[in-house]
């Protein structure tokens, strides 16, 4: 529950942050290249950040502490972070140097005016993602301490920096300086999200104490980090070969790609980066003959909790893609039928949804034991599923059956979306094959999506008989209704989870609490 709060609440000023965006530049070619600036450094900060300590880093630090060997786990804290800022500080001035190549890889079908706007705009981005790592290297120790809270919420600087930078100064005329604003906001918030959680380190880290900074515990993480950092990468070779075949279609596909893609991280983050995020410093911070056992308590449950949530925001995807995507961008210089363009690609992206969230669990628990070659390798397969089938539908299949061009994005999307299927079911049979069977109970899903697209349903009735409300009220009065009647059915068919949030929800409200015995 912290980690979902600060990741919901993080999402949600990013969600304002790309309505600012939206409303200055709308879809276009500027829009275009910002999206592509964003995405290089971002690239990298991931394969050096976040996902590559939690899979290396997080499970070592986690086992010295249920050790009690707090001393060595500071120890170890340290070494890492120092050799995160030097690799950081490397890969920073060869982003900036090399940035003309970079952007070639990632937007090759850009005209040269607009590879001009986003060389530039890369190399004031790039001094923010070491500040963005650094970042990455301290949420990954309040994890570890279940500080979650604070370390989710840190992005939450790097969102208003840009944010006030943009509306303070844009000059509405000039698509090309409100994108360099961004760019600039961009990095003083990279710097504050470091920055504020700097002090929580403080009380965490013990003082230095005198030892080897070369251990055992620093070789396994090294061990694990290069196998993480081809995972990692082979995911964002996955996020790069959209951006790319994007490029080459029409003027417009890859800022749409980029608005639907942030929409759609909103489910995927808060719950499934919140259970996958949490269950892993559960199922490392066990001794290891006992690690096996923690992923099968851990498992059953994390995968219930993320179907439960994951499932409606599917369907709402699915049906009500329109009302989601009006409701947060549709302001400005951002049109209707830009909405309608978003939803077409969030469709894409409902079909995956559940894979990918469950998928990231599967990966914790990989994680957990270990064992980081067995998610690359199948990785590995999904990149060539996901550049195979989506280079096909971008760019050939709308020529193919005679619709506009533009449409060919919503096949990036949903080529991800099989291709995560995949990933998700081979995870799940290699790890079935070493721990014994896991996974959700019959029945369990047909439930959920029965109850989801019943009130889907009555959510599109709601928006048909609304018409032209304002994109706003429209959204709090159809996902009102949309979210009280799956709440409701999933009560009815009996589904414990419903049961559970009702209950929390009872408590919260004091309805129903007897003061004195707690019942």
């Amino acid at each position: 529950m912290a980690v979902g709060a600060g990741i919901l609440i993080s999402r949600l000023f990013g969600l304002v942050r790309q309505r600012a965006i939206g409303h200055f530049l709308g879809v276009g070619d500027t829009a275009d290249v910002l999206s592509a600036a964003l995405r290089i450094p971002n690239v990298l900060q991931n394969l050096l950040g976040e996902g590559v300590l939690s899979a290396s880093f997080v499970p070592v630090y986690a086992r010295l502490r249920a050790e009690g060997r707090e001393g060595d786990a500071a120890r170890l804290a340290r070494s890492v972070g120092a050799l995160l800022a030097a690799v950081s500080a490397v890969v920073v001035l060869a982003g900036m140097a090399f940035a003309p190549a970079l952007v070639a890889m990632i937007s090759g079908g850009f005209s040269a005016e607009k590879r001009a706007l986003t060389v530039h705009l890369v190399r004031i981005l790039f001094p923010g993602m070491g500040a963005l790592v650094l970042a990455a290297w301290c949420l990954g120790i309040l994890n570890a301490h279940r500080k979650f809270f604070v370390s989710y919420t840190a992005p939450v600087a790097w969102n208003i920096a840009i944010i006030v930078t943009l509306l303070a100064g844009a000059p509405t005329q000039d698509p090309a300086g409100v994108a360099r604003l961004v760019a600039i906001g961009a990095v003083i918030g990279s710097v504050l999200q470091f920055a504020v959680q700097l002090p929580w380190l403080v009380h965490l880290l013990p003082a230095a104490r005198d030892g080897p900074w070369r251990t055992a515990e620093l070789r396994r993480v090294m061990t694990n980090f290069f196998p993480v950092v081809l995972g990692r990468g082979v995911v964002q070779v996955s996020g790069w070969l959209d951006q790319l075949i994007a490029s080459f279609a029409t003027a417009g596909a890859a800022s749409v790609l980029f608005y639907a893609q942030n929409i759609a991280l909103l489910p995927v983050s808060v719950f499934g980066m919140a259970v996958s995020a949490s269950e892993l410093t559960e199922m490392s911070g066990r001794s290891s003959d006992k690690v096996e056992q923690a992923i099968h308590e851990r498992l059953q449950g994390g995968l219930r909790a993320i179907a439960w949530f994951v499932v409606p925001s599917s369907v709402a995807l699915l049906v009500l893609g329109d009302v989601l995507a009006g409701a947060v961008l549709q302001t400005g210089q951002f049109q209707r039928s830009d909405t309608v363009w978003v939803w077409a690609v969030l469709a894409g992206s409902s079909v995956g949804l559940l894979a990918g969230t469950l998928g990231r669990l599967y990966n914790s628990a990989w994680y957990a034991l270990h064992d980081t070659r067995t998610p690359v390798r199948i990785a590995l397969l999904r990149i060539v599923i996901a550049a195979v089938l989506g280079s096909t539908a971008a760019l050939l299949v709308p020529d193919w059956i005679g619709i506009e061009p533009k449409w060919g994005v919503a096949g990036l999307t949903l080529s991800a979306s099989v291709a995560a299927w995949v990933e998700f079911a081979l995870l799940r049979r290699a790890l079935n094959a070493r721990i014994g069977w896991t996974g959700l109970p019959n029945g369990f899903l047909p439930r959920l999506w029965g109850a989801a697209l019943m009130a889907g349903a009555v959510g599109f009735g709601i928006k048909i008989m609304l018409g032209a409300t304002h994109p706003m009220l429209l959204a709090v009065i159809v996902f009102a209704a949309y979210g009280v009647l799956y709440f409701g059915m999933t009560s009815l068919f009996g589904i414990s989870e419903s049961g559970a949030a009702l209950q929390r929800i009872r408590v919260r409200l004091g309805i129903g609490v007897r003061s004195g015995d707690g019942s």
